[in-house]
């Protein structure tokens, strides 16, 4: 299984690259096309819509049809959407690629639900974490890597090399036995995503901590290229702070292990309160860059510890549901990330990078409320996965219609 999680790790990392490949080239991308610098947040958040809709529309599928062949087909329409923005040529055919890239880039959620559904219940967990670190890498790395791409092929070049990437992933995605399937028309499976949210408790505190954390995450992630360009620093440089922060990858592991020892809660308060801190640092950006590297760092952890804890937690809920499940949730991520982009780059234009901190902090405090609020049945869905009382196929029809 170890081989297998790694594969999914590495395909996870290399698809929901290609939602932050533009956050160090927003300025570059916007100069091609003549877009301004206030402005091209949009690059990220029309990413981020088409993310949220894939979330919702697509991730789901994978308790309707067999995930394997899900994934494979997502990877090579993906390939598409890639070489689509690769060979734009106005600020039209960009925004349609990238609404498509980050529709298609779901497959990530995909991976994770797969992961989850081919370990054992106690090591679920570690499987999500092991996932989520591919993620994490795969997310702090596509700003490393297109970075030194865009300086030395130009920014092109980061969207066609990783459509060839996805296409080799497609072709090389490993045997699995088929999973279960849903009872359900689309629909059905649809309509049933949404009963989640009301008849799940625990699943609508995950998804609004999830859309704090993450609008947090992208707070930074979008708008610190802005003081980082005024400093005149490369494009390798830039991304550089990506390779620094892949650090917070360390968080997944662990987080995922306490969550099967039953400690998902802790690690939840915790990394939330670090979130919180980090921001005391990243304000001192434009006048020290090591403050940015270690917030950077604190930042990262706190979300990915948060982040895995979550997914493990609402998994546990019903994982004849997994796919429904982790897309629901996620479509929060995608909404949190996306207020965070366009907020964040109109707000440094306006107001400066202390005036985005205090936004980066707001957020923070919201999902250290959350986490801090959270109702105390929820406690229950943290017990270790061993003790989990198993879904009976009755039970199951009755929780998802």
């Amino acid at each position: 299984m170890q081989p297998q999680r790694m594969f999914l790790a590495v395909a996870a990392g290399v698809a929901v690259a290609n939602v932050y490949f533009a956050q160090p080239l927003l300025v570059t991308m916007g100069a091609d096309l003549d877009i301004s610098p206030g402005t091209v947040g949009a690059f990220v958040t029309v990413t981020q819509i088409g993310y949220g809709l894939g979330l919702f529309f697509l991730v789901p599928l994978g308790d309707l049809i067999d995930r394997r062949r899900l994934i494979r087909a997502q990877f090579v329409l993906l390939a598409a959407a890639l070489a689509l923005v690769g060979v734009a040529r106005n600020t039209a055919m960009l925004l349609v690629g990238l609404a498509a890239v980050g529709l298609l880039a779901v497959v990530t959620q995909s991976l994770v639900a797969f992961a989850a559904s081919l370990s054992a219940p106690a090591e679920r967990g570690r499987a999500v974490g092991t996932v989520t670190s591919g993620i994490v890498i795969g997310i702090l790395l596509a700003r490393t890597i297109s970075g030194l791409l865009t300086d030395l092929a130009g920014w092109r070049s980061v969207y066609l090399i990783s459509c060839a990437l996805s296409l080799l992933i497609a072709l090389t995605l490993f045997k699995a036995n088929p999973q279960p399937k849903a009872n359900l028309s689309y629909y059905g499976l649809l309509r049933s995503t949404v009963t989640l949210w009301t008849d799940e408790p625990v699943f609508r505190q995950r998804a609004l901590l999830a859309f704090f954390v993450f609008a947090a995450f992208s707070t930074l992630w979008s708008s610190v290229v802005l003081p980082l360009t005024e400093q005149s620093l490369s494009h390798t440089e830039i991304g550089a702070f990506g390779l620094i922060a892949a650090a917070g990858a360390l968080a997944a592991g662990p987080a995922g292990r306490l969550n099967d020892q039953g400690r998902g809660q802790l690690v939840t308060v915790s990394a939330s309160v670090l979130l919180a801190m980090s921001w005391l640092l990243i304000v001192w950006t434009p006048r020290s860059l090591w403050a940015l590297a270690i917030g950077a760092i604190v930042l990262d952890l706190a979300v990915q510890a948060v982040h895995v804890s979550n997914q493990s937690r609402i998994y546990e809920l019903r994982p004849e549901a997994g796919s429904r499940l982790i897309g629901g949730y996620m479509v929060f991520y995608s909404l949190g990330s996306g207020l965070g982009a366009i907020l964040s780059t109109a707000l440094y234009s306006r107001s400066g990078w202390t005036a985005v901190c205090l936004l980066g902090a707001t957020f923070s405090l919201g999902a250290l409320a959350t986490a801090l609020h959270a109702d105390p049945k929820a406690a229950a869905a943290s017990r270790p996965a061993s003790q989990v009382v198993p879904v009976t196929p009755t039970a199951s029809k009755r929780a998802c219609p």
